[in-house]
């Protein structure tokens, strides 16, 4: 067997001495990103104390009147005046760490050598590493894996191209492609400072799916040199995995793509999205008796997820989808920047309604948030249609807060991983991917999206089925594996497939 290297997860040293300066809060374009209630975090002070003017009780008062929790002490060095300390403090969200840090600093007799974000710890030095899939211990296995054996298997492969499918790291590798232009909620921060968000997405797809993904962002924001690039880089990959790029750029790099090469490409912040979020509205509307061809549904946000996720739910089967950004209702005729939009208003919004979404909002079944904080008011709620579902999604603060919606919402579902009902792409793309790569489909299909989107939502029993649990846990099991068997028989089902039969793949594992 030829040598194979997969990416794997990597733990960094927790060694205090090897810690990072004080982490920084991040940041938005728009000024500090919002403190996520409910998801604590932890630093590590690294204090010298002089023992004659300061006692350790006066250190933790003032740790605890600034709102942090010990939780361990470690003694790091110890003289006849002076004690070094490690205290790891528990804080309700990262706000905290600063006024922590300054009431210690505040004490006569204390200096803070370091001051250490456990989040930091994590990415020292990268989350994922390479490794080979077999050791090279002497000269035979040497002559397999390189010179001269490896020879005939690139014969092979220049013999007949599709054997490097089964003859190289493509049979199960990922590119993850960014140009760091519209990263989490931190907009254009560029490639080096993405680079954190692809690992962990690397992470991801190797525990939850066992497929290998290498996160490769891209010095450029010039759509051309970004198509020929994924392009050049196209052969080493089985799948190209597209992730944060602003829109309307991304439209054109996924189409154009998707044109050009014969492996699959997906955009991520479009269709993982639509599939996950079809999957909860799916199940939603079973709990509040509707159909979804028959609902009225508001699509607030019209960017790349949320034009993705309207063209979702028209395959879906829903036909009055109204879509609303600042300027109000996308309405057929109307003078709109990019040819995405004009589609968008061409088949969409069957009845014409036009206005700010607080007028269209008025009878409808659904509410779709890919928008921004606090758009949906609790009047507009209350004009909704009877047992409303909303899924406001905006992150890390939502259209309307789980809060307020919930006298008026059957069902409520956010981005959010401290409410009921998060609308995570993690239940999609792991599972998708597993999916097309078994069956070596040459492209992802509106079927496949679909038939992913049942397979999330079935993954929910009937017995558990209920307003706070619409949506499977991004830890659940079973999740990957119904999705990648219903994408690979939806591949089959689409002529796209180019596997003969999924038995072989059982037989290479």
């Amino acid at each position: 067997m030829p040598s194979k290297t997969v990416t794997q997860a990597t733990s960094p040293s927790s060694s205090p001495a090897a810690m990072p300066s004080v982490a920084p809060v991040a940041s938005t374009a728009s000024g500090t990103m919002p403190a996520l209630s409910g998801m604590g975090t932890s630093i590590i002070l690294r204090l010298e104390i002089d023992k004659q003017a300061v006692t350790f009780g006066n250190i933790a008062t003032a740790i605890g009147d600034a709102g942090g929790d010990i939780v361990a002490i470690d003694v790091n060095r110890v003289s006849k005046t002076a004690t070094v300390r490690d205290i790891t403090v528990l804080l309700r969200d990262q706000s905290e760490a600063d006024r922590v840090v300054e009431a210690v600093n505040s004490l006569p007799g204390v200096k803070v050598i370091h001051v250490s974000d456990q989040t930091f710890l994590v990415h020292l030095g990268g989350k994922i590493e390479v490794i080979p899939k077999m050791p090279i211990k002497n000269r035979d296995d040497l002559s397999k894996v390189y010179t001269p054996g490896v020879a005939r298997i690139c014969m092979a492969i220049h013999e007949d191209p599709t054997r490097a499918h089964t003859l190289t790291i493509k049979r199960n590798t990922v590119a993850v492609v960014s140009d760091g232009t519209a990263v989490l909620g931190l907009g254009n921060i560029g490639p080096a400072a993405a680079m954190p968000v692809m690992e962990g997405k690397a992470m991801l797809f190797k525990q939850l799916a066992g497929v290998d993904a290498f996160p490769i962002c891209l010095d450029t924001q010039d759509t051309e040199e970004i198509i020929r690039t994924v392009k050049a880089l196209a052969p080493a990959f089985g799948g190209i995995n597209l992730e944060d790029i602003s829109s309307p750029r991304c439209f054109e790099i996924e189409e154009r793509l998707i044109r050009e090469l014969d492996i699959p490409v997906f955009h991520d912040d479009q269709h993982g999205t639509a599939v996950v979020l079809l999957a909860g509205l799916l199940n939603a509307a079973k709990i509040v008796g509707k159909r979804l061809e028959d609902c009225k549904v508001v699509v607030c946000g019209i960017g790349a997820a949320g034009i993705a996720c309207s063209k979702m739910l028209l395959a879906a089967g829903v036909t009055n989808l109204i879509g609303v950004d600042r300027h109000g209702a996308l309405v057929r005729g109307g003078d709109y920047p990019h040819a995405e939009w004009r589609w968008y208003a061409e088949n969409t919004n069957p009845k014409c309604e036009c206005g700010a979404l607080s007028e269209v909002i008025a009878g409808a079944d659904v509410f779709v948030g890919l928008s921004g904080p606090r758009v949906l008011k609790t009047d507009d709620v209350r004009r909704m249609a009877k047992d409303p579902i909303v899924f406001a999604m905006a992150n890390p603060v939502p259209e309307i807060a789980p809060e307020e919606a919930e006298p008026y919402v059957r069902v409520m579902a956010t981005g959010r991983s401290d409410y009921p009902n998060q609308i995570n792409n993690v239940l999609c793309f792991p599972g998708m991917f597993r999916g097309v790569l078994d069956c070596r489909a040459s492209r992802i299909t509106q079927e496949m999206k679909l038939a992913a989107a049942r397979a999330i939502a079935d993954a929910v029993g009937e017995d558990e089925l209920n307003e706070q649990y619409i949506i499977p846990s991004v830890f659940n099991g079973h999740v990957v594996d119904k999705v990648s068997q219903a994408v690979a028989e939806a591949a089959y089902a689409c002529g796209v497939a180019r596997r003969r039969d999924l038995r072989e793949v059982e037989e290479e594992r």
